[in-house]
This record gives structure tokens, sequence and C-alpha cells, in this order.
């Protein structure tokens, strides 16, 4: 601040979290601290952001403030809260000079071919931006009609630049750039500047609805995003319900937290026992090693043919038994995914098969089945119609995993 290099509550924020977060769980309550200390918007648990703004005193003075600054205006409560964001978190970008938006659009032509493969995936050119793009003054529904046709062309990753979906430029959309009024596209934001944020994955040049392969897998990995704070529990704090309560002179309130850095155990059940799998084995394992190195969690792989008895397998070679009840006898909070198409023969699936299968249901709360097949020709088998009734079934794709993901991991509140 001595320095002048922090001038703004947005520059806080970035400087902050740069110091602060360390790892990926540490982004939720890094947020919900930096709220509550210097804007007093307390986020509690299971609370949405805008709702939890929506609430507080210093909300309701800015937007008694803004709205008597704008009175020839209206604003729906959704548009007033962006705006909120947009001035708390705007931050001092070293620019030295600031491009009118209108000036860049046109002579830009948004339906120019992607033929630059030389930029594909350069992220680095945020860092040394000397210039800004103000699209303040051009209509959103002309961006988003230009963003729709550029999007149609784009067949790889950009930045840097002032044309495509990408990071780190002046482009009026993607992320992480500096670009003013503008359309930001996935990613954590950067100056708080959009005045439209779009999550939807169709945007970027990936197709997520396709089966996880080589090209796709770090956009599977990036649906995870979030999977550690998606599934924190609220549980009694006893240790801080007993001290407070003795600081009260025996007045005794349950004091809740929320568990962020508990470890997600994950149990792997892989189908590697035919030819229809053998594309996928290796890409599913990369998948969750990788997941592995990002997120903190306890994983275990386990490998079947088909369909399962009373054993399983520790590699891949099936040529180490491993008893079904070693799984049965692990803790229950295991998070179990299971990856194979769930086609057989009508006699492999059993009584005795569909038992084992049931102690596995009855055992974890959280399944999920990954089936690499299109879910169009699910119906076409018996013993994939049958397992998708006894299992949540979703397509071993980016966007599968992620619903599978979300779903799995929906807050359950504790007390103990």
């Amino acid at each position: 601040m001595e320095k002048g290099l922090v001038k703004t509550l947005g520059d806080i924020y970035l400087v902050l979290k740069s110091i602060v977060v360390k790892d990926p769980s540490q982004q939720g309550p890094f947020t919900m601290a930096y709220y509550a200390y210097f804007l007093q918007i307390d986020i509690q648990s299971g609370e949405t952001l805008d709702d939890a703004i929506q609430r507080s005193v210093t909300f309701k003075k800015w937007k008694e403030k803004f709205l008597s600054d704008h009175p020839d205006k209206h604003y729906n409560l959704s548009a007033l809260i962006n705006q909120f964001l947009d001035e708390i978190h705007l931050t001092s970008y070293d620019i030295k000079k600031i491009i009118d938006g209108k000036d860049i659009l046109a002579e830009d032509d948004p339906d120019q071919l992607d033929n630059d493969v030389a930029n594909n995936g350069n992220s680095n050119a945020r860092r040394y931006l000397d210039k800004a793009a103000d699209y303040t003054g051009v209509d959103l529904e002309e961006i988003l009609r230009r963003m729709e046709r550029v999007r149609k062309q784009q067949s790889s990753r950009h930045g840097g630049g002032s044309h495509w979906i990408g990071t780190g430029g002046i482009s009026p959309y993607g992320h992480g750039g500096a670009a003013k009024g503008g359309v930001r596209v996935g990613g954590s934001g950067g100056g708080r500047m959009a005045r439209k944020v779009f999550d939807n994955p169709r945007y970027f040049p990936i197709d997520l609805q396709s089966t996880l392969r080589d090209d796709n897998i770090d956009a599977a990995l990036a649906s995870l995003k979030g999977v550690i704070e998606d599934s924190a529990e609220t549980k009694l704090d006893v240790d801080k319900t007993i001290k407070d309560g003795l600081k009260r002179g025996g007045l005794y309130l349950p004091e809740m937290k929320d568990i962020h850095t508990e470890k997600m155990q994950i149990i792997l059940l892989i189908d590697n026992g035919g030819y229809s799998m053998d594309g996928h084995i290796g890409i599913v394992t990369e998948l969750f090693k990788k997941m592995k190195t990002r997120f903190a969690h306890d994983l275990k792989v386990f490998y079947f043919h088909n369909t399962i008895y009373n054993v399983v397998y520790s590699d891949a070679r099936r040529s180490k038994a491993i008893p079904l009840k070693h799984i049965t006898d692990l803790n229950k909070n295991y998070k179990l995914f299971i990856v194979g198409d769930a086609a057989m023969a009508p006699y492999e699936l059993n009584r005795n098969s569909v038992n084992h299968w049931l102690k596995l249901k009855e055992k974890f709360r959280k399944i999920a089945w990954l089936n690499p097949d299109a879910e169009k020709y699910w119906s076409q088998t018996q013993t994939t119609v049958y397992l998708s009734q006894m299992f949540d079934m979703y397509p071993l794709s980016p966007k599968g995993i992620e619903t599978a993901v979300r779903t799995m991991n929906r807050k359950t509140n504790e007390m103990y």
C-alpha cells in the first residue's frame, strides 16, 4: 500500500489470495473470510454469495446510493449485485493505454477462420498486459452476437489477443485479461470488469459431451474444480462449543463448522475385461491420478471383468484377487466410481453377482457409474438397463463426470 501498488479492495483480494491460498480447497474459505472481514458480508453454510450480498447492510447502503445516482435507469436485483461485485473487485492494472472497444471491433472480422495454432494455449500473455480495452460503449447484445460467430470458427485455445474467446488479452470475450464491459467466459475473473458471465462450456473449443480422451481430459479435470468445497460437511465443533460456553459462564450454544480439509476418499472400480473397454482404461486412470495430485484424497483402484462376484483385483492384469469384503469393510464415506459399459451376456449378471453389487450399494452412500458407451445405446442392452436402475449412471465424458461429482458431493449436515 505504501508503494501505491495496492489501491483498491480488488487489489487486496488478489494480493491476499496469492499469499494465502496454496491449495484449491482453501479458495472457498479465503473468499468467505475476505467478504466477512472487509465488507461485513457473512456467507453462511449452504448459502450462495448472491444471497449473502443481498441481505448484507453493506450492499443495502451501496444500492441506495447507486440508485440515487442513476435515477433514470432501471436495474433488476441480479444486475445490481453484479454491479456491486464489479466495483468492489475492480483492480489497478498497470495500464498505459486504454483502447476504445468500438475501434477494435470495427477492424475485427468475427467470421475469420481459426488458423493460428502458434498461439494455442498461450495463457502467459496476461502477465505482460500494458493496455486495456473498454467495451462499455458497445451494446451487450452486439457483443454476444459477435461472440457466437467467433465461437463457430474457433477450434483451439487462444491467449493474449483481441479477437478469440481466450485468456489474458483484451478480447471482449474470455477471462483473465483487461477488457472492461465485455463478457467473461469461464475462469475466475480478474478485475470483475465483465458485464455478463458465462459458465456455459459450449463457448470453449472442447466438446464436453464427447467420451473422455486425451484432448479433453484437462476439461474433465477442470470440471472437478470445487469438489473439496462442494463436499464439505457442516458438523458440530465440540471443542469450540465447550470453550465458548465456558467463556459465557455456562451458556453452551452449538458452534458449527464446515469441514473443508478432510481428505476425499475415493474407490475407482474399473471394468477392464473386454475389448470394448481397452481404449478407456488408461485415460480414466490418468484422470484420477491427475485428480490425486490436484486434490488431497485417498484413491484406491480395483479392477473387475464385466461384473463382480466375491472378488475384485488390485492389478490391471487381474492376477491379484482381493476379496470384495476388503472393499465393503472400508469407511462408508468413500465415494465409489464404477467405470464400465455394463454390457455383458445376461447369464453373467446372475443372482450371485447382483447380491454383490447390492452389498456395495448398501455400504457406500455415494456411488456413480461412468459408462463410456453413448447414452442412446444404454437401453439396447439388458444388463446395462438393469445396472442403470441399480446405480446412478452417467456418460464417461467431462460433462458426465462433472454431473456425477456434483450429485455425489451434495452437502450433508451431521451432528455428533
